[in-house]
């Protein structure tokens, strides 16, 4: 197994009202050329967790940083009318899913710290569109 070191926290960029879940993003991701879906898991708007890459696969989430990290898709983040427009649209559900399954990472890859996609050396995106190095501390997750 790889050594685990963080758990990279993201968004679909998708808008509120796509209920899409691993096998679409697989579905771009593949487009994109890649063999299969970047993330190791996707939290559909409803709190399901779907498994994409398996844990011990590296991912295709954060450049760079891939070896060694976990990638957590949520489905959602921008704006219904705007797409360019990054907005914290996830759902209870969705939330309450998170903090379970990174609990449950944080458990399986003890010392891996949390933190958004947008918090990793050179990313500039907004991504996952909500500041998850404040939930991920407030939920007792190391930062």
């Amino acid at each position: 197994m790889r050594k685990i070191t963080s758990v990279a926290i993201h968004c679909s960029a998708t808008r509120p009202s796509m209920d899409i879940g691993a096998a679409e993003i697989a579905q771009w991701h593949k487009k994109q050329g890649w063999a299969t879906i970047g993330y190791h898991y996707v939290i559909r708007r409803s709190g399901l967790v779907e498994k994409g890459r398996p844990d011990a696969r590296a991912g295709a989430h954060v450049a760079g940083h891939n070896a060694n990290s976990i990638g957590v898709c949520l489905v959602g983040g921008v704006n219904q009318d705007d797409f360019r427009k990054a907005e914290d649209n996830f759902t209870p559900a969705q939330m309450k899913a998170l903090a379970t399954l990174c609990k449950s990472l944080s458990a399986a890859y003890p010392g891996a710290v949390f933190k958004g996609h947008r918090d990793y050396p050179g990313v500039k995106k907004a991504c996952p569109s909500f500041n998850a190095k404040a939930w991920a501390k407030a939920n007792g997750l190391p930062v």
